[in-house]
């Protein structure tokens, strides 16, 4: 007998025409939750989001019966940079996304946390939680910041158990501060399997001794276009990809998995058929 699911499943939707149309949008497409942006991803400038606007959002979610969902900031932060101006506007558009996230009812903002470029990692580090700490000051708003598992491209912060680790434990116990979304396509680009029982049990033991298990919030659930630790960010859809549906079976069957919500970032074209897949492997089928 299957256990009874404990979690939600959705995709990335679009707010083309207007954030209050993303419920209904993600309803439409099968969806149990789901993540969206606020603002174009690649602008530091974000649409108002009136006092009207929050009401016909919430009255959307609510006819959509969903209880939840996650806002995604844009891919242009870096609280790691040398630049101090870029530091700043990373910290205001997070708080801002925080704010926005509580006026909306969202449960997390999940944010990449930069690059070391032109340093080294461990002052790229000591940015991020120092950057943290200022954008959370104060904060006392519903929704929780996560940190995101990165790719490892490059000089990326947020590739390894052992770096997300250092952050979690320098910001545990800070007011707004949830824990750590984890992508499975980022994951294994850099070099964490879960393809088989053995190798899915030792990234957990990884992952709660470097980080904490408690930590696990939400997951993005892609496959990946290229093979395994070659630090390439390019989703795929599920069961299509180098991951493939049995590595999907294996981590997302776990306890820790089964208790978080799942978020797919792929493409519109077959996502249908991608969420199918994940509720099926949820439900045991």
């Amino acid at each position: 007998m299957s256990q009874k699911p404990l979690n939600k499943i959705g995709a990335h939707i679009s707010i083309a025409g207007g954030i209050e149309n993303a419920p209904k949008r993600a309803f439409d497409a099968g969806c149990e939750t789901f993540q969206c942006f606020t603002r174009p991803p690649q602008s530091f400038q974000a649409p108002i989001v009136s006092h009207e606007t929050i009401l016909v959002f919430k009255k959307a979610i609510e006819d959509a019966g969903m209880k939840s969902f996650y806002i995604h900031t844009p891919y242009i932060i870096n609280l790691a940079s040398i630049k101090p101006g870029l530091r700043h506007t990373s910290r205001i558009i997070i708080r801002q996304e925080l704010d926005r996230g509580s006026s909306l009812g969202a449960t997390y903002v999940m944010t990449h946390v930069g690059s070391h470029k032109d340093q080294s990692e461990k002052e790229g580090i000591e940015k991020v939680i120092d950057s943290i700490d200022k954008l959370l000051d104060g904060y006392s708003g519903t929704t929780q910041l996560l940190i995101e598992i990165s790719a490892g491209s490059g000089a990326v912060i947020g590739d390894s158990f052992e770096e997300i680790g250092e952050m979690v434990k320098h910001l545990d116990g800070m007011p707004g501060f949830g824990g750590v979304c984890f992508d499975t396509c980022h994951a294994f680009a850099s070099g964490y399997d879960f393809r088989t029982r053995e190798h899915t049990e030792t990234l957990l033991d990884k992952f709660d001794k470097s980080v904490g298990l408690k930590w696990l919030k939400l997951a993005h659930v892609n496959d990946s276009k290229f093979d395994f630790d070659q630090k390439k960010d390019r989703h795929e859809h599920i069961g299509k990809g180098f991951i493939g549906l049995e590595g999907f079976r294996e981590l997302l069957g776990t306890e820790a998995f089964r208790n978080i919500d799942w978020i797919l970032e792929t493409e519109d074209d077959d996502r249908t058929n991608d969420l199918e897949a994940l509720k099926k492997i949820r439900d045991g089928k």
